[in-house]
């Protein structure tokens, strides 16, 4: 409201006096004007007083002041994480630990004494003097008559009698509402014999309006009269701002004319040479620009020259160095608007080119004649649709060369078998169509050449794969070792460029003109050349063509741009071919490593295919159960055939695969049973029709055993002519002993050395052949322990009785075995693994099953002759004649005994045997004379059987190798009690 401000009189004499001070001492509060300054505005010099208090049309108007700051200090120093208020009004929101921290005095702020007050004080107390005699002429409210407040307070009171409505801010008679409540029609109503009463109250109204007027008109006046000292005021400094305003403006026309000498005289000529050199600068820029725009014109007919020749990396260098060049040096250029979609067309295009042709060198390679001598087709070929592919990041040609090599696998062994077929006359293709049923109506040797001779062409085929991925792998290390090196020299040259930054301390000086910075304008020109020099540099390429007749003789032809400067390094591969590799390689060091164990795994893949493919090849040909009718010395030739090719097939390859290992293993399995049946029932055969008799032996049987003596566990080579003028033997000697023996036992030497060979010819079998050896040492063991100790032999044979001699032969060919039986063990324990060799444990049991049944056979023997004795002796009495018939008897089956098994049995067992015999014979005598009462007292009974006695031992002893045989005959007498 106007009515709540009061101002203060000014008096009228002394006003130029009170607030123009400055203009009537010039001296001492006008500043000398200074000097413009040189540089950019934002970095002034001179006196910053006279900037920052007197105004300045040169100066920067929107430089920023401490008025512009526009957080108050509540709002900074409120802290919206406090917990708590604090009770201090000065701390509470400062934060927690505002009050606890000591703040440290400031090294850059100086400390603040009186002294640096004195200036401000000496100039603004002549302010201070003004300010307190304006106090004194224009007093403040408190001061004023209690008569004005009166006066006042009654025209409020008069105010209040006027209606609010002509007060509201919105008053206006053309509102109905408003006209119809200032005037009502009522007042003008004349009908109905009224008119005198309405024009009175219509001069009522009129009355009461005109009261409100003066009532208004009263106010305003009296806040006229009240502010009339500041309306003269203002009307007096009215025409002082006038002559100010005047005096300022000279002085801005003055200031603008002495700018305008300035420019004229000292920058005009200055920056007309810098507008010069920008348009030098820009013009060599243009022109280079124009350079380029026809180099990239010629782009793509370059591309399209360098695909006719399958120079594949050069054209994707080309586009890739373009596509650069169009979106850092060529960006907005409305001609080229559609060449990087085209460009990007083209490279889709150039992928599936590069793939077709790395498709048609795959097929060329691989089925190519197996007998050319050249490794790798076309090596360079290969080098540059490997290092394109690598670049287009199109790993997946690795699957195209494998598949590849499914298809040649297949038609290697569909040739062969086609060229092996041809050659055999008894085949009629016209009757038998199918390929797979004229291969199986070979025999073992034209099947066997041709499972050999595709074991040599898949052998080939792995070397030239190994030959063509090795090539590949040799291509992608150099990439990988190429990216290694580049990024070793960034981070050299990273840590160079960080030192120089940390040496340099650079000014530049600003110009305001046109946007323009002084420095910019000096550099351009300096580097002109520099980019003319770089841009030739850049341009020089072996694959680049002329452009247009006015660039034939310049070198700036190809595409590429400053910004990436390709830069190769050449590796050679180990055919000597040497590979360039760029540095804008897109994959990784993961990727390539994973790439190069891809391609291992290929290698691998290769002999895995080869082996499978064998596989097939030998399962259809077992279909009619071939390989398992085949005898032993065609099943070890074949057996170490496929052998062979497994270990050529690991030293290619670096890993051995294990799917033609399993189908030799499965077939060895199969023969193995078969093997062992075979012998197993041949065995059978030749127990059954045995008779138990002392066979002789023919001289192979003792070179057999001659050659196990030597070490070597082997069937000999058959001797024509030689073995028909050596008669057979009739014992068979081992190592000085000689064993009689019978016809089984020979031909089951011979068996356990077929086991034996077997397992050298094929040393996967080993354990199989272990357990089936134990198997038919046990069923030997067992199946002549029931012939002979079970009498079977009486049934199966025919026999009549079973004989000491029978028993003694059957003893002695038990031994043979468990003699060879350590020699066994030994040979398997050399071929055995060490994780396997508590197999070794079966010869121990099958040691101790031997020696049981040979300990069975002696107490057999012992049993018949105890039988004799017992018959005998128990019929036996103390008379004449001396020897009696009974020790007679006695002597005589002793003296069969000994015929029977001398010549079977060694001497120690002879003579351990007849011991056994004696004590049994001891035994039944002294029981005898026991029960005849018969002692030792020197008696005619006693001389009796002194003398029978004597006959016996004479006759024993008599018998050959048991002189030497202590009988101790004194036992038979019961001691004295």
């Amino acid at each position: 409201m106007a009515s709540s401000h009061s101002s203060s009189p000014v008096p009228q004499g002394s006003s130029s006096d009170v607030f123009f001070k400055k203009e009537v001492d010039p001296t001492k509060h006008i500043r000398p004007v200074q000097s413009l300054p040189d540089v950019c505005p934002k970095e002034p010099t001179g006196d910053s007083n006279s900037l920052c208090v007197t105004p300045s049309l040169v100066t920067d108007q929107n430089r920023w002041t401490i008025y512009h700051s526009k957080v108050n200090l509540p709002a900074a120093l409120n802290d919206p994480r406090l917990a708590k208020r604090e009770s201090d009004f000065f701390t509470k929101t400062w934060g927690l630990d505002f009050v606890d921290t000591e703040v440290i005095p400031s090294f850059y702020l100086p400390q603040i004494s009186k002294e640096h007050f004195t200036v401000y004080q000496q100039e603004i107390s002549q302010r201070e003097k003004i300010h307190e005699r304006c106090k004194n002429i224009c007093p403040p409210k408190d001061t004023f008559d209690r008569t004005l407040l009166h006066t006042h307070d009654k025209s409020r009171t008069d105010l209040e009698q006027v209606p609010k409505i002509f007060m509201k801010p919105d008053f206006a008679l053309d509102d109905s509402l408003t006209f119809n409540s200032v005037l009502p029609w009522s007042h003008f109503n004349t009908a109905g014999g009224k008119g005198n009463r309405d024009a009175a109250s219509s001069k009522l109204l009129q009355e009461k309006l005109s009261h409100y007027l003066d009532i208004v008109e009263v106010n305003i006046a009296q806040q006229i009269s009240l502010r009339s000292e500041a309306f003269f005021h203002a009307m007096t400094s009215q025409h002082e701002l006038q002559d100010y305003l005047k005096k300022t403006s000279q002085a801005v026309k003055m200031l603008r004319d002495k700018i305008a000498q300035i420019d004229k005289v000292m920058c005009e000529g200055s920056l007309h040479i810098l507008r010069l050199a920008l348009t030098r600068n820009n013009c060599v820029k243009i022109y280079n620009k124009l350079k380029l725009m026809a180099t990239v014109h010629q782009t793509q007919p370059t591309v399209q020259v360098l695909l006719s020749t399958s120079e594949f990396v050069g054209a994707l260098d080309l586009i890739a160095t373009t596509q650069e060049v169009l979106q850092q040096e060529l960006q907005g250029i409305h001609s080229f608007r559609h060449l990087g979609s085209q460009l990007c067309e083209l490279e889709k295009l150039i992928d599936k080119m590069m793939i077709a042709e790395f498709s048609t060198y795959s097929h060329s390679d691989l089925n190519r004649p197996l007998e050319d001598d050249c490794q790798v087709l076309e090596e360079e070929r290969l080098v540059s649709l490997v290092f394109g592919l690598l670049k287009q990041r199109k790993l997946n040609f690795l699957e195209i060369y494998g598949e590849e090599m499914i298809i040649t696998a297949k038609n290697i062994i569909k040739q062969c078998v086609i060229n092996k077929v041809s050659q055999i006359e008894e085949i009629d293709t016209d009757v038998v169509m199918k390929l797979a049923d004229q291969m199986r109506m070979l025999n073992f040797p034209q099947w066997f050449d041709l499972l050999k001779d595709i074991f040599s062409k898949f052998k080939i085929f792995l070397q030239r794969v190994k030959a063509t991925l090795n090539i590949i792998h040799n291509v992608v290390l150099s990439v990988l070792d190429k990216n290694q090196r580049t990024r070793e020299l960034e981070e050299i040259s990273q840590q160079k460029n960080a030192a120089k930054d940390n040496s340099l301390d650079t000014e530049v000086a600003y110009l305001i003109h046109e946007g323009m910075f002084i420095s910019d304008a000096f550099s351009e020109g300096e580097l002109a050349p520099i980019v003319v020099d770089t841009t030739s540099q850049r341009n020089a390429s072996p694959n680049s063509e002329p452009c247009s007749s006015d660039s034939v003789s310049e070198p700036e032809c190809t595409t590429d741009s400053s910004s990436s400067k390709e830069q190769t390094s050449s590796s050679a591969t180990p055919g000597g071919v040497d590979i360039m590799v760029s540095e804008d390689m897109k994959l990784t060091d993961l990727e390539l490593g994973k790439l190069a164990n891809n391609i291992q795994e290929l290698l691998y893949g290769a002999s895995d295919i080869c082996h499978d493919r064998a596989v097939k090849f030998l399962m259809s040909r077992a279909k009619d159960g071939f390989l398992e009718k085949l005898n032993s010395t065609e099943f070890i030739t074949l057996s170490r055939l496929m052998e062979t090719f497994i270990l050529e097939t690991e030293q290619i390859c670096g890993r051995k695969s294990m799917s033609l290992l399993g189908a030799l293993q499965s077939q060895a399995n199969k023969f193995v049973n078969r093997f062992h049946e075979e012998r197993k029932t041949k065995l059978s055969l030749l127990l059954d029709n045995e008779r138990w008799k002392q066979a002789d032996v023919p001289a192979e049987f003792q070179d057999l055993v001659d050659s196990i003596s030597d070490g070597k566990i082997a069937l000999p080579e058959k001797k024509s002519g030689a073995t028909e003028e050596r008669k057979p033997a009739e014992v068979l000697i081992v190592e000085g002993q000689q064993y009689a023996v019978v016809g089984t036992v020979l031909l089951l030497i011979r068996i356990i050395l077929e086991y034996c060979q077997c397992v050298d010819n094929i040393p996967s079998v080993t354990t199989d052949m272990l357990t089936r050896l134990s198997d038919l040492l046990k069923y030997f063991n067992s199946r002549s322990c029931q012939l002979v100790l079970g009498a079977g032999a009486l049934q199966v044979v025919g026999l009549k009785t079973i004989t000491t001699k029978n028993l003694a032969l059957s003893s002695r060919c038990l031994q043979l075995i468990v003699h060879y039986i350590p020699v066994i063990r030994a040979h398997f324990e050399a071929r055995l693994p060490p994780k396997q060799y508590n197999m070794l444990r079966h010869f121990d049991h099958i040691t101790k099953d031997y020696h049981d049944h040979i300990a069975e056979i002696s107490a057999k023997l012992v049993a018949i002759m105890d039988s004799l004795f017992d018959k005998l002796l128990s019929k036996y009495e103390v008379k004449a004649p001396v020897p009696s018939a009974c020790f007679r008897n006695i002597c005589k089956q002793m003296a069969k005994m000994h015929e029977a098994i001398f010549d079977l049995l060694p001497e120690e067992q002879t003579q351990m045997l007849f011991l056994r015999i004696n004590a049994s014979y001891k035994l039944h005598l002294k029981k005898q004379l026991s029960h005849l009462n018969v002692i030792n007292d020197g008696g005619p009974q006693n001389g009796l059987v002194t003398a029978d006695v004597a006959f016996y031992t004479g006759n024993l002893q008599a018998l050959k190798g048991l002189k030497d045989l202590d009988l101790n005959m004194a036992e038979i007498w019961e001691q004295k009690r």
